[in-house]
């Protein structure tokens, strides 16, 4: 029979709807590859992007060859980070102005290659750039926000086939997070306790939701999923902020992600997805509000979420906001764990 499961940290509800029992093989579609006769984030083509603002190296200067990771600003950004943020009424709207940052993360010089194929030393260098972008905008008090995000596959909103994330800073809370962070603090005040260790302490003792687990790291199946074959990565140690990680947990957290990655390209052949980084945002004073998300290193966990685009939208979803899932989040650990990845 179906069920319908809640999500504590979201705050919705989901329909697990395992009478229709979807395998892995039901959601194999044909990927999309977008087409480009020259390839702005190649070797060579490094004068055809803005200039970079950071890269992990093994030889040459800026904006020349030898990068093995390099981060540019978006030749055509969502918000810039020229002028002051200001805000005003339109009627009973609200307006503010574009201001922020959006950045791309060019992950690899190799065309063809796509983060599963990666080392786990070329994630880490990756992650390395993700951490480094974080601390610098946080020093811009402009800023309240800052998204890390991969679209992998044009299903999944990629134009570009070069595989590389990007990083949009904005200059206020975004809906999703500001759940997130109120959702957290309230456990908090409630339970002295992080409502995200409470959870994994819970998935790892079930373990049939658990698809890998490492010394400091964990990927579930969440159990109110609103997605076939949804995964999070948490950190099993309390830690609030990605940006504060250190090289050896980020050398580990390489080797975590490898697995998750592979595990899903082996499943599902290599399906479009996303990944977004949820992080704490920057512990800045806001006029106002002198004690502004003053318990974010107690109550806050940051964490990794994949989603495969697997499925569309639809009707009943933008209707309701419950989401339909036909493959139960158990289901999904048990093929993932048991998938063959050499």
């Amino acid at each position: 029979m179906s069920e319908l499961r809640w999500d504590p940290l979201k705050e919705h509800w989901v329909i697990i709807a395992t009478e229709r029992g979807r395998r892995p093989r039901d959601y194999q579609i044909e990927r999309i590859t977008p087409h480009s006769e020259v390839c702005p984030f190649c070797y060579g083509f490094e004068g055809k992007t803005p200039p970079e603002i950071f890269s992990v190296r093994s030889y040459g200067e800026p904006n020349n060859p030898g990068w093995q990771v390099r981060v540019i600003a978006n030749k055509y950004p969502a918000l810039r980070v020229e002028g002051e943020v200001k805000s005003r009424g339109y009627g009973l709207y609200d307006v503010r102005d574009g201001v922020g940052a959006h950045e791309v993360i060019i992950e690899t010089p190799d065309h063809y290659k796509g983060m599963a194929d990666f080392t786990p030393a070329e994630i880490a260098n990756v992650l390395q750039a993700y951490r480094a972008r974080l601390l610098d905008l946080r020093n811009d008090f402009r800023l309240r926000h800052m998204v890390i995000f991969k679209n992998h596959g044009a299903q999944a909103g990629a134009t570009l086939s070069h595989s590389h994330s990007q990083l949009i800073a904005v200059p206020l809370t975004p809906p999703v997070a500001a759940k997130e962070l109120r959702v957290s603090q309230q456990f908090y005040e409630s339970h002295e306790r992080c409502i995200y260790c409470d959870l994994i302490e819970f998935e790892l003792k079930e373990g049939v939701r658990v698809v890998i687990e490492t010394a400091d790291f964990v990927v579930l199946s969440p159990y109110a999923a609103c997605f076939p074959f949804e995964l999070r990565l948490y950190p099993k140690h309390h830690a609030h902020d990605f940006a504060l990680m250190n090289d050896r947990q980020l050398a580990e957290l390489g080797i975590t992600m490898k697995d998750m990655l592979q595990r899903i390209k082996t499943v599902l052949k290599d399906p479009a997805y996303n990944f977004i980084l949820h992080t704490a945002p920057p512990v800045q004073s806001r006029p106002g509000k002198p004690e502004y998300w003053s318990s974010l290193g107690y109550d806050y966990h940051w964490h990794i979420e994949l989603v495969p685009r697997l499925m569309q939208i639809a009707g009943f979803e933008w209707g309701t906001g419950f989401f339909i899932n036909p493959t139960s989040p158990e289901e999904t650990a048990a093929f993932l764990r048991d998938a063959d990845i050499g």
